[in-house]
Protein backbone atom coordinates (compact mmCIF):
# COMPACT_ATOMS: atom_id res chain seq x y z
CA UNK A 1 0.00 0.00 0.00
CA UNK A 2 1.65 3.24 -1.10
CA UNK A 3 0.84 6.06 1.52
CA UNK A 4 0.55 9.73 1.14
CA UNK A 5 3.37 12.04 1.94
CA UNK A 6 4.20 13.46 5.01
CA UNK A 7 3.04 16.95 5.53
CA UNK A 8 6.14 18.87 4.67
CA UNK A 9 5.28 22.54 5.33
CA UNK A 10 4.74 23.50 1.75
CA UNK A 11 1.50 25.04 0.70
CA UNK A 12 -1.59 22.48 0.23
CA UNK A 13 -2.82 21.19 -3.35
CA UNK A 14 -6.37 20.61 -4.21
CA UNK A 15 -7.06 17.13 -3.71
CA UNK A 16 -10.20 14.99 -5.78
CA UNK A 17 -12.12 13.54 -3.74
CA UNK A 18 -11.52 9.93 -3.50
CA UNK A 19 -15.49 9.35 -3.99
CA UNK A 20 -18.52 11.27 -4.59
CA UNK A 21 -22.36 11.00 -3.72
CA UNK A 22 -25.55 11.77 -2.23
CA UNK A 23 -27.23 11.63 0.57
CA UNK A 24 -29.58 12.27 3.57
CA UNK A 25 -27.71 13.70 6.31
CA UNK A 26 -28.22 13.91 10.33
CA UNK A 27 -25.56 16.08 11.96
CA UNK A 28 -24.96 18.42 14.44
CA UNK A 29 -23.48 20.86 11.75
CA UNK A 30 -25.40 19.86 8.23
CA UNK A 31 -28.99 18.21 7.51
CA UNK A 32 -30.83 17.46 4.30
CA UNK A 33 -30.03 16.77 1.10
CA UNK A 34 -25.85 16.71 0.78
CA UNK A 35 -22.90 15.71 -1.51
CA UNK A 36 -20.48 13.72 0.46
CA UNK A 37 -17.11 13.84 -0.96
CA UNK A 38 -14.21 11.81 0.78
CA UNK A 39 -11.13 13.29 0.50
CA UNK A 40 -7.16 12.24 1.87
CA UNK A 41 -7.88 14.28 5.01
CA UNK A 42 -11.12 14.39 5.47
CA UNK A 43 -15.03 14.06 5.04
CA UNK A 44 -16.70 16.93 3.14
CA UNK A 45 -20.40 17.32 3.53
CA UNK A 46 -22.30 19.81 1.33
CA UNK A 47 -25.79 20.84 1.68
CA UNK A 48 -26.99 23.44 -0.15
CA UNK A 49 -26.00 26.77 1.98
CA UNK A 50 -24.11 24.77 4.57
CA UNK A 51 -20.75 23.34 4.34
CA UNK A 52 -18.72 20.96 6.70
CA UNK A 53 -15.80 19.24 6.50
CA UNK A 54 -14.89 16.29 8.95
CA UNK A 55 -11.36 15.76 9.33
CA UNK A 56 -10.17 12.08 9.89
CA UNK A 57 -8.01 13.08 13.02
CA UNK A 58 -11.79 14.09 14.48
CA UNK A 59 -13.40 10.98 13.86
CA UNK A 60 -13.32 8.36 16.04
CA UNK A 61 -15.17 5.65 14.67
CA UNK A 62 -17.19 4.60 10.78
CA UNK A 63 -20.17 2.69 11.18
CA UNK A 64 -22.08 0.59 8.67
CA UNK A 65 -25.55 -0.44 9.61
CA UNK A 66 -28.96 -1.20 7.76
CA UNK A 67 -27.81 0.89 4.81
CA UNK A 68 -26.90 3.67 6.97
CA UNK A 69 -23.24 4.96 7.58
CA UNK A 70 -22.66 6.86 11.03
CA UNK A 71 -19.28 8.49 11.24
CA UNK A 72 -18.58 9.82 15.24
CA UNK A 73 -16.82 12.35 15.19
CA UNK A 74 -15.28 14.96 18.23
CA UNK A 75 -17.88 17.28 17.37
CA UNK A 76 -20.87 14.93 17.59
CA UNK A 77 -22.21 11.31 15.21
CA UNK A 78 -23.30 12.51 11.57
CA UNK A 79 -25.53 9.77 10.00
CA UNK A 80 -26.15 9.34 6.08
CA UNK A 81 -28.54 7.78 4.42
CA UNK A 82 -30.59 6.96 1.19
CA UNK A 83 -27.30 6.83 -1.18
CA UNK A 84 -29.19 3.53 -2.71
CA UNK A 85 -26.60 1.71 -4.66
CA UNK A 86 -23.73 4.33 -3.46
CA UNK A 87 -23.46 3.03 0.28
CA UNK A 88 -21.23 0.20 0.51
CA UNK A 89 -18.99 1.95 -1.88
CA UNK A 90 -18.72 5.29 -0.15
CA UNK A 91 -18.53 3.12 2.99
CA UNK A 92 -15.73 1.59 1.51
CA UNK A 93 -13.64 4.33 0.18
CA UNK A 94 -14.06 6.10 3.75
CA UNK A 95 -13.06 3.31 5.44
CA UNK A 96 -9.97 2.93 3.03
CA UNK A 97 -9.13 6.98 3.36
CA UNK A 98 -9.46 7.06 6.75
CA UNK A 99 -7.18 4.04 7.30
CA UNK A 100 -4.49 5.96 5.19
CA UNK A 101 -4.61 8.70 7.43
CA UNK A 102 -4.09 6.51 10.64
CA UNK A 103 -1.02 4.70 9.41
CA UNK A 104 0.41 8.10 8.52
CA UNK A 105 -0.51 9.30 11.63
CA UNK A 106 1.37 5.83 12.98
CA UNK A 107 4.71 6.51 10.63
CA UNK A 108 3.83 3.90 8.76
CA UNK A 109 5.66 3.58 5.51
CA UNK A 110 5.37 1.23 2.37
CA UNK A 111 3.66 -1.94 1.64
CA UNK A 112 3.00 -5.04 4.21
CA UNK A 113 4.84 -7.56 4.42
CA UNK A 114 1.69 -9.79 5.09
CA UNK A 115 -1.96 -8.72 4.98
CA UNK A 116 -4.36 -10.90 6.41
CA UNK A 117 -7.94 -10.56 8.30
CA UNK A 118 -9.55 -12.26 11.38
CA UNK A 119 -10.00 -11.24 15.62
CA UNK A 120 -7.85 -8.99 17.57
CA UNK A 121 -7.88 -8.31 21.08
CA UNK A 122 -5.69 -6.15 23.52
CA UNK A 123 -4.80 -5.27 26.77
CA UNK A 124 -2.99 -1.99 27.70
CA UNK A 125 -3.32 -0.20 30.77
CA UNK A 126 -5.79 -2.00 32.40
CA UNK A 127 -8.27 -1.20 29.44
CA UNK A 128 -8.74 -3.01 26.27
CA UNK A 129 -10.37 -3.72 23.15
CA UNK A 130 -11.41 -6.71 20.80
CA UNK A 131 -13.22 -7.18 17.33
CA UNK A 132 -12.32 -7.62 13.39
CA UNK A 133 -10.23 -5.99 11.00
CA UNK A 134 -7.29 -6.17 8.68
CA UNK A 135 -4.05 -7.08 10.17
CA UNK A 136 -1.04 -6.22 8.65
CA UNK A 137 2.70 -7.38 9.33
CA UNK A 138 5.32 -4.55 8.48
CA UNK A 139 8.90 -4.65 8.82
CA UNK A 140 9.16 -3.29 11.86
CA UNK A 141 5.39 -3.69 13.91
CA UNK A 142 2.23 -5.64 13.38
CA UNK A 143 -0.77 -3.32 12.84
CA UNK A 144 -4.54 -4.02 13.28
CA UNK A 145 -6.91 -1.49 11.28
CA UNK A 146 -10.65 -0.95 12.42
CA UNK A 147 -12.32 1.67 11.51
CA UNK A 148 -11.98 3.13 15.04
CA UNK A 149 -9.95 4.36 18.50
CA UNK A 150 -9.07 0.60 18.58
CA UNK A 151 -6.73 0.41 15.91
CA UNK A 152 -3.00 -0.44 17.03
CA UNK A 153 0.54 -0.48 15.89
CA UNK A 154 2.87 -3.02 17.98
CA UNK A 155 6.48 -2.22 17.78
CA UNK A 156 8.25 -5.78 17.40
CA UNK A 157 11.46 -4.56 18.81
CA UNK A 158 9.31 -4.43 22.24
CA UNK A 159 8.40 -7.79 22.09
CA UNK A 160 9.49 -9.90 24.84
CA UNK A 161 7.28 -13.49 24.26
CA UNK A 162 5.13 -15.30 21.69
CA UNK A 163 2.65 -17.82 21.95
CA UNK A 164 1.53 -19.26 19.48
CA UNK A 165 -1.48 -21.07 19.77
CA UNK A 166 -3.73 -23.86 17.19
CA UNK A 167 -5.49 -20.86 16.12
CA UNK A 168 -4.25 -17.56 17.82
CA UNK A 169 -0.67 -15.67 18.08
CA UNK A 170 -0.17 -13.33 21.38
CA UNK A 171 2.65 -11.07 21.54
CA UNK A 172 3.52 -9.73 24.92
CA UNK A 173 5.38 -6.73 25.42
CA UNK A 174 8.01 -5.68 27.98
CA UNK A 175 5.74 -2.63 29.00
CA UNK A 176 2.97 -4.97 29.97
CA UNK A 177 0.54 -4.76 27.12
CA UNK A 178 -0.83 -8.08 25.75
CA UNK A 179 -1.82 -8.45 21.46
CA UNK A 180 -3.76 -11.10 20.20
CA UNK A 181 -4.60 -12.21 16.91
CA UNK A 182 -7.00 -15.05 15.95
CA UNK A 183 -8.83 -16.58 13.04
CA UNK A 184 -6.75 -15.72 10.47
CA UNK A 185 -7.76 -18.35 8.12
CA UNK A 186 -4.98 -19.88 5.37
CA UNK A 187 -3.04 -17.00 6.63
CA UNK A 188 -2.49 -17.89 10.07
CA UNK A 189 0.93 -19.93 9.88
CA UNK A 190 1.89 -17.39 6.94
CA UNK A 191 1.68 -15.01 9.81
CA UNK A 192 3.52 -16.06 12.20
CA UNK A 193 6.32 -17.00 9.99
CA UNK A 194 6.59 -13.28 9.09
CA UNK A 195 6.33 -11.85 12.54
CA UNK A 196 9.01 -14.26 13.62
CA UNK A 197 11.17 -12.82 10.47
CA UNK A 198 10.62 -9.41 11.67
CA UNK A 199 11.48 -10.19 14.77
CA UNK A 200 14.84 -11.67 14.00
CA UNK A 201 15.70 -9.08 10.91
CA UNK A 202 15.16 -6.50 13.89
CA UNK A 203 17.12 -8.37 16.87
CA UNK A 204 20.12 -8.21 14.14
CA UNK A 205 19.68 -4.52 13.71
CA UNK A 206 20.39 -3.84 17.52
CA UNK A 207 23.33 -6.57 17.86
CA UNK A 208 24.73 -4.23 14.38
CA UNK A 209 24.23 -0.48 16.09
CA UNK A 210 25.42 -1.85 19.44
CA UNK A 211 28.64 -3.80 17.45
CA UNK A 212 29.02 -0.03 15.90
CA UNK A 213 29.40 1.86 18.89
CA UNK A 214 31.66 -0.26 20.84
CA UNK A 215 33.49 -3.09 18.34
CA UNK A 216 35.10 -4.52 21.85
CA UNK A 217 31.85 -6.07 22.80
CA UNK A 218 31.51 -9.96 23.27
CA UNK A 219 28.69 -11.96 21.84
CA UNK A 220 27.57 -12.38 25.25
CA UNK A 221 27.22 -8.69 26.16
CA UNK A 222 26.16 -7.86 22.29
CA UNK A 223 23.10 -9.74 22.94
CA UNK A 224 22.38 -8.40 26.09
CA UNK A 225 22.41 -4.60 25.19
CA UNK A 226 20.51 -5.63 21.96
CA UNK A 227 17.52 -6.76 24.33
CA UNK A 228 17.71 -3.74 26.36
CA UNK A 229 18.36 -1.06 23.55
CA UNK A 230 16.15 -1.77 20.43
CA UNK A 231 15.67 1.22 17.70
CA UNK A 232 16.91 3.75 20.27
CA UNK A 233 15.43 3.35 23.51
CA UNK A 234 17.17 4.15 26.73
CA UNK A 235 18.02 1.98 29.61
CA UNK A 236 19.77 2.33 32.81
CA UNK A 237 23.53 3.23 33.05
CA UNK A 238 24.44 1.29 35.79
CA UNK A 239 22.53 -1.84 33.76
CA UNK A 240 24.72 -1.07 30.73
CA UNK A 241 27.82 -0.42 32.76
CA UNK A 242 27.07 -4.15 34.43
CA UNK A 243 26.94 -5.56 31.29
CA UNK A 244 29.90 -4.42 29.31
CA UNK A 245 31.87 -1.30 30.98
CA UNK A 246 32.92 -0.34 27.61
CA UNK A 247 30.27 -0.02 26.04
CA UNK A 248 28.83 2.39 28.95
CA UNK A 249 32.14 4.11 28.30
CA UNK A 250 31.15 4.75 24.87
CA UNK A 251 28.57 5.86 25.39
CA UNK A 252 29.80 8.52 28.12
CA UNK A 253 31.98 10.08 25.53
CA UNK A 254 29.40 10.43 22.95
CA UNK A 255 27.51 12.58 25.18
CA UNK A 256 30.16 14.81 25.94
CA UNK A 257 30.71 15.69 22.31
CA UNK A 258 26.85 16.74 22.56
CA UNK A 259 25.01 19.68 24.01
CA UNK A 260 23.39 17.23 26.46
CA UNK A 261 27.23 17.00 27.98
CA UNK A 262 26.28 19.91 30.58
CA UNK A 263 23.15 18.51 31.41
CA UNK A 264 24.40 15.18 31.84
CA UNK A 265 27.16 16.06 34.52
CA UNK A 266 24.43 18.09 36.20
CA UNK A 267 22.60 15.36 36.26
CA UNK A 268 25.01 12.77 37.54
CA UNK A 269 25.73 15.50 40.85
CA UNK A 270 21.72 15.55 41.26
CA UNK A 271 21.00 11.95 40.95
CA UNK A 272 22.19 8.25 41.21
CA UNK A 273 24.03 8.13 37.95
CA UNK A 274 23.85 4.57 37.40
CA UNK A 275 19.62 5.35 37.84
CA UNK A 276 20.19 7.84 34.60
CA UNK A 277 18.62 5.81 31.39
CA UNK A 278 20.58 6.87 28.25
CA UNK A 279 19.00 6.00 24.78
CA UNK A 280 20.68 6.77 21.56
CA UNK A 281 19.77 5.65 17.36
CA UNK A 282 20.50 6.44 14.29
CA UNK A 283 20.07 9.66 12.78
CA UNK A 284 17.97 9.07 9.84
CA UNK A 285 18.23 12.86 8.65
CA UNK A 286 21.85 12.57 8.93
CA UNK A 287 22.21 9.79 7.05
CA UNK A 288 19.72 10.96 4.15
CA UNK A 289 21.40 14.38 3.87
CA UNK A 290 23.95 12.75 1.75
CA UNK A 291 26.82 15.20 3.27
CA UNK A 292 24.50 18.38 3.23
CA UNK A 293 24.68 20.12 6.20
CA UNK A 294 21.40 21.27 7.57
CA UNK A 295 20.65 24.74 9.36
CA UNK A 296 18.98 24.47 13.18
CA UNK A 297 18.09 27.03 15.43
CA UNK A 298 19.28 27.96 18.81
CA UNK A 299 17.23 28.06 21.42
CA UNK A 300 14.28 26.31 22.88
CA UNK A 301 11.30 23.97 21.14
CA UNK A 302 9.28 27.06 20.60
CA UNK A 303 11.48 27.87 17.47
CA UNK A 304 12.90 31.26 18.93
CA UNK A 305 16.88 31.62 18.56
CA UNK A 306 19.42 32.62 15.97
CA UNK A 307 20.33 30.43 12.78
CA UNK A 308 23.15 28.31 13.13
CA UNK A 309 24.85 26.04 10.47
CA UNK A 310 25.12 22.90 12.09
CA UNK A 311 26.73 19.09 10.92
CA UNK A 312 24.43 16.17 11.34
CA UNK A 313 25.21 13.78 14.03
CA UNK A 314 25.30 10.26 13.16
CA UNK A 315 23.41 9.46 16.65
CA UNK A 316 20.38 11.11 18.57
CA UNK A 317 21.12 10.57 21.93
CA UNK A 318 18.23 11.80 24.82
CA UNK A 319 18.60 11.04 28.39
CA UNK A 320 15.97 10.45 31.32
CA UNK A 321 17.34 10.96 35.00
CA UNK A 322 14.98 11.00 38.56
CA UNK A 323 14.86 14.09 40.71
CA UNK A 324 16.26 13.06 44.36
CA UNK A 325 12.68 11.86 45.62
CA UNK A 326 11.73 9.93 42.37
CA UNK A 327 8.78 11.75 42.08
CA UNK A 328 9.49 13.66 38.64
CA UNK A 329 11.94 12.89 35.75
CA UNK A 330 14.02 15.53 33.56
CA UNK A 331 14.30 14.53 29.78
CA UNK A 332 16.80 15.68 27.75
CA UNK A 333 17.62 15.47 24.13
CA UNK A 334 21.40 15.89 22.89
CA UNK A 335 19.94 18.11 20.17
CA UNK A 336 20.67 21.23 19.60
CA UNK A 337 17.72 23.40 19.57
CA UNK A 338 16.25 21.12 22.47
CA UNK A 339 15.09 22.31 25.85
CA UNK A 340 14.52 19.79 29.03
CA UNK A 341 11.23 18.20 29.43
CA UNK A 342 10.20 17.78 32.88
CA UNK A 343 7.42 14.96 33.92
CA UNK A 344 5.94 13.47 36.75
CA UNK A 345 6.43 10.09 37.25
CA UNK A 346 3.88 9.11 40.31
CA UNK A 347 7.38 8.15 42.52
CA UNK A 348 8.24 5.07 40.02
CA UNK A 349 10.92 6.60 38.08
CA UNK A 350 11.30 2.68 36.10
CA UNK A 351 7.60 2.73 34.87
CA UNK A 352 7.64 6.28 33.22
CA UNK A 353 11.14 5.32 31.55
CA UNK A 354 9.73 2.73 29.97
CA UNK A 355 6.37 4.23 28.86
CA UNK A 356 8.68 6.97 27.59
CA UNK A 357 10.70 4.51 25.74
CA UNK A 358 7.85 3.22 24.11
CA UNK A 359 6.44 6.64 23.20
CA UNK A 360 9.08 7.67 21.82
CA UNK A 361 9.44 4.54 19.11
CA UNK A 362 5.60 5.32 18.16
CA UNK A 363 6.01 8.75 17.05
CA UNK A 364 9.44 8.25 15.79
CA UNK A 365 11.13 10.20 18.47
CA UNK A 366 9.37 13.46 17.28
CA UNK A 367 9.98 15.03 20.85
CA UNK A 368 7.44 17.92 20.48
CA UNK A 369 4.60 15.42 20.57
CA UNK A 370 5.66 14.64 23.76
CA UNK A 371 4.98 18.00 25.52
CA UNK A 372 2.46 19.67 23.06
CA UNK A 373 -0.30 20.85 25.31
CA UNK A 374 -3.81 19.71 24.41
CA UNK A 375 -5.24 22.83 22.20
CA UNK A 376 -1.79 23.01 20.28
CA UNK A 377 -2.39 18.85 19.35
CA UNK A 378 -6.24 19.82 18.03
CA UNK A 379 -4.29 22.41 15.33
CA UNK A 380 -4.81 21.19 12.11
CA UNK A 381 -1.15 21.26 11.29
CA UNK A 382 -0.60 18.77 13.99
CA UNK A 383 -3.45 16.32 13.04
CA UNK A 384 -1.14 12.88 12.47
CA UNK A 385 -0.05 13.55 16.09
CA UNK A 386 -3.73 14.11 17.42
CA UNK A 387 -4.37 10.91 15.46
CA UNK A 388 -1.23 8.98 17.21
CA UNK A 389 -1.98 10.25 20.90
CA UNK A 390 -5.79 8.73 20.87
CA UNK A 391 -4.37 5.14 19.35
CA UNK A 392 -1.28 5.22 21.54
CA UNK A 393 -1.64 4.35 25.17
CA UNK A 394 2.33 5.35 26.19
CA UNK A 395 1.58 8.20 24.69
CA UNK A 396 -1.48 9.10 26.27
CA UNK A 397 0.40 8.41 29.61
CA UNK A 398 3.46 10.50 29.28
CA UNK A 399 1.56 13.45 27.64
CA UNK A 400 -0.17 13.50 30.69
CA UNK A 401 2.90 13.68 33.05
CA UNK A 402 4.13 16.48 31.05
CA UNK A 403 5.02 19.55 34.61
CA UNK A 404 6.69 21.30 32.14
CA UNK A 405 10.12 22.47 30.40
CA UNK A 406 13.48 24.04 31.56
CA UNK A 407 14.97 26.32 28.58
CA UNK A 408 19.06 26.10 28.43
CA UNK A 409 19.74 29.93 29.18
CA UNK A 410 22.65 29.41 31.12
CA UNK A 411 24.12 26.16 33.24
CA UNK A 412 22.61 28.22 37.00
CA UNK A 413 19.40 29.27 35.22
CA UNK A 414 19.03 25.83 34.28
CA UNK A 415 19.54 24.20 37.38
CA UNK A 416 17.94 26.59 39.22
CA UNK A 417 14.44 26.56 37.15
CA UNK A 418 14.71 22.58 37.11
CA UNK A 419 15.18 22.58 40.43
CA UNK A 420 12.10 24.08 41.00
CA UNK A 421 10.21 21.95 38.74
CA UNK A 422 11.61 19.07 41.02
CA UNK A 423 10.67 20.71 44.20
CA UNK A 424 7.19 21.63 43.22
CA UNK A 425 4.39 20.45 44.94
CA UNK A 426 2.20 17.54 43.49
Amino acid sequence: MDLPPMMDGSAPKEQKPVIECAAQAASPLVNGEVRLAVRENALAVTALFDVAEIAFAEINALELADYVVTVRADSGDYIFSRMGNWCQPFYDALCGAYNKAVLRSLFIKGAPVLTAKGGYRYTESGAGASGTAYVHVYENNVTVLPPDLSARRVPLCFVTAMDKGNFELTLKLGTGESYSYARLGYETAPFADAVEKQIRKLREESLAAVREIDPTLTAAQALQLAKIMPRGAAAPAGQLAGIAPSFAAALERKIADTRAAESYTAFKELCDPAQIWVGLRKNEAAKDAGGIIPVSLTGDDSGNGQPEITPPDSYLLWLAAPSPDGQYAAVEFAEADSATFVYRTGGDFAVFARQINRALEAINFRREVIRLSDEQLRKPDNSDYYMAAKRTAALQFVRSKFAGRVIHSGAENWKRRLAELWNRAL
